[in-house]
């Protein structure tokens, strides 16, 4: 159950052993996807071409999305060894410090847009890069956060942004629907990953998930892959467009 033998999948977002992403990569090569690993720039590839050479990566490119010309080059790339795309996964965000910190209120017109461009549009222009790539179907997917839906202390301005990249999901799973390309985002609770770290007071969010949480403990990068799994699988064809929590019941208690 759940084989992705003979699959290909495009990882964007590793930065070191503990993010989503890897997490991911890791679950997706396991069930026998080949894949294609993306690093930022020269200064983060040290710690994610080593990552990308131990699940055996048959590409691994820069890429700062950015960029026009490496997403070109990465899909060039792509299409010239695989010819197809069957999985794609997005797990990037980024907002400048002193806007993450502030008030929602208080976010400058160039943080929210910078925000928004790594966040969001980074996502959309990657399914539409991938899309000629998916004739025979494919599954999108991103990483968002319980903070897209209720209001987070200290969560501030990614909030508003997460909740964008969720609209987006949905969207764009209506327009990709009868072509068979599936678009989720994944929910995880609050993990220890470099992006979280961020995120002033991330600890006690983590501690108090944990205490609010049925199950009494944090998901791991683990348990986001073994879910990103399955959405890539033939096994999930006819699921789309949702937000799938990953967090042990932390977003139904209130």
């Amino acid at each position: 159950m759940f084989s992705l033998e003979g699959t290909t999948a495009l990882i964007v977002g590793i930065a070191n052993d503990q993010s989503i992403a890897w997490g991911c990569a890791k679950a997706l090569q396991n069930r026998g996807a080949k894949l294609a690993v993306t690093y930022l720039n020269e200064k983060a590839e040290p710690h994610v071409r080593p990552l990308a050479e131990q699940l055996g990566a048959e590409i691994i490119m820069p890429l700062d999305v950015r960029s026009d010309e490496q997403s070109e080059a990465l899909f060039s790339e792509i299409r010239a060894q695989w010819g197809r795309l069957d999985t794609l996964l997005h797990s990037i965000a980024f907002c400048p410090k002193d806007d993450l910190h502030g008030r929602v209120i208080d976010c400058t017109a160039e943080g929210f847009a910078a925000a928004m461009d790594i966040s969001v549009h980074s996502f959309l222009r990657l399914i539409r890069r991938s899309e000629p790539l998916m004739g025979d179907g494919g599954t999108c997917m991103t990483v968002s956060f319980y903070g897209a839906d209720r209001v987070v202390d200290h969560y501030n301005i990614m909030g508003p942004v997460k909740a964008a990249l969720e609209a987006v999901t949905r969207y764009a799973a209506a327009e990709l629907g009868p072509k068979g390309i599936s678009v989720h985002a994944l929910s995880p609770g609050p993990l220890k990953t470099r992006a979280a770290s961020g995120i002033d007071y991330f600890d006690d969010l983590m501690n108090q998930a944990a205490a609010r949480a049925p199950i009494h403990k944090l998901a791991t990068i683990e348990d986001v892959g073994a879910f990103a799994t399955f959405l890539a699988s033939r096994e999930a064809a006819n699921v789309t467009g949702g937000v799938h929590y990953i967090d042990g019941g932390y977003s139904v208690v209130a």
